[in-house]
């Protein structure tokens, strides 16, 4: 009898606490259904490994594979260091044409013995040497150009070496010594890299290795005309997938009892590795968003896409903030999302 009642004071307990954190996250519930945010399409917040939150504003509710974008360069860091715990790459100094097919280099436009010293990290930290500009719709090596092409890694391979004019600052000069520039065809490139390294195809060995360790089926990948397997972006996930990667790494890379991911990684991938802008440094295909939260700036890891898709990692929370959208053709999409959190989801919290 009184382990009946304990159980019951203890669910008891459970339903006021859960009761309480959905209270606290109506703000934002409403807010987003009156509009205030344009197209969010759900929203996940999860606090010491647990989802406090969570909420589905379109008709493909939980299941939906969301288009998150560019939230798959993360996923392509994370493959990456994968690759290299497996053993498959040396490390993340492998110059990337000493592991592609010889003919990219055969082929290649514009040969320089710079580009030929590319190496893996260059992409993860987008400051590679050739002129690739996703942010600059004259560079040569603009995303939207390579979509006219068949082949999107020579695409990236044929590239000139980007010049530095007295205005802009080289790398030996910038922070941490890398040029920060931000370039799709780069990781479209270390996805090819990871492929030949390993000798699977790049979606089969994101299955094995990454997917299903955290239990994500069934991912919606898109492909070149040649059939690669993306990873410069479109990678169809659910929101509840995006919190699990997004966890693995707040927890240090281990989920499930299990290190999945090599802890050394994690830690590299989300320290400073060159600086993006002034409100964000970059590691290994994160963004590491430097948030005012009171009197202080803390720093927010976090897995960004067109439209404002965003999974944030807040370690001084032990949380992590998932929010998916449709704002594509929005200006400045990605300040909605920032609102959202800043606004209404961290006070929550």
């Amino acid at each position: 009898m009184n382990r009946a009642v304990t159980c019951f004071s203890l669910a008891a307990t459970l339903l006021t606490a859960a009761t309480a954190h959905a209270a606290s996250f109506e703000q934002a519930q409403k807010a987003v259904e009156q509009g205030e945010f344009k197209a969010i399409t759900s929203i996940l917040v999860a606090r010491h490994g647990k989802i406090v939150y969570e909420h589905y504003f379109d008709a493909e509710g939980a299941e939906g594979r969301r288009n998150t974008r560019s939230v798959t360069k993360t996923v392509a860091g994370m493959l990456a260091g994968l690759a290299i715990a497996d053993g498959h790459l040396a490390g993340a100094s492998t110059r990337i044409f000493d592991v592609l097919p010889v003919s990219r280099r055969q082929k290649m436009l514009n040969p320089d013995a710079r580009k030929d010293a590319i190496d893996v990290e260059d992409l993860l930290t987008m400051s590679s040497i050739v002129e690739c500009n996703d942010e600059n719709q004259f560079s040569r090596g603009n995303e939207e150009r390579m979509y006219l092409v068949e082949d999107w890694v020579q695409f990236y391979a044929d590239l000139p070496v980007q010049g530095f004019p007295a205005w802009m600052p080289k790398p030996a000069d910038s922070p941490h010594g890398r040029s920060f520039r931000y370039c799709t065809a780069g990781v479209t490139t270390l996805g090819e890299v990871v492929q030949a390294a390993v000798r699977e195809p790049l979606q089969a060995y994101a299955q094995r290795r990454l997917f299903d360790p955290l239990g994500i089926a069934a991912p919606a990948w898109q492909f070149s005309p040649l059939g690669l397997a993306q990873a410069g972006g479109g990678l169809g996930l659910r929101t509840r997938d995006l919190w699990k990667l997004g966890q693995l790494y707040l927890d240090g890379g281990r989920a499930g009892g299990r290190q999945v991911v090599p802890e050394e990684w994690v830690r590299q991938s989300l320290s400073a590795q060159a600086t993006a802008r002034e409100d964000a440094d970059y590691g290994y295909l994160w963004w590491l968003m430097k948030i005012p939260y009171g009197n202080a700036v803390i720093t927010a890891p976090t897995m960004a896409g067109a439209g404002g898709n965003a999974v944030f990692l807040l370690p001084e929370k032990q949380a992590v903030v998932v929010i998916t959208t449709t704002n594509y053709n929005e200006r400045q999409p990605h300040a909605l999302t920032f609102k959202l959190l800043t606004r209404d989801l961290m006070p929550a919290l």
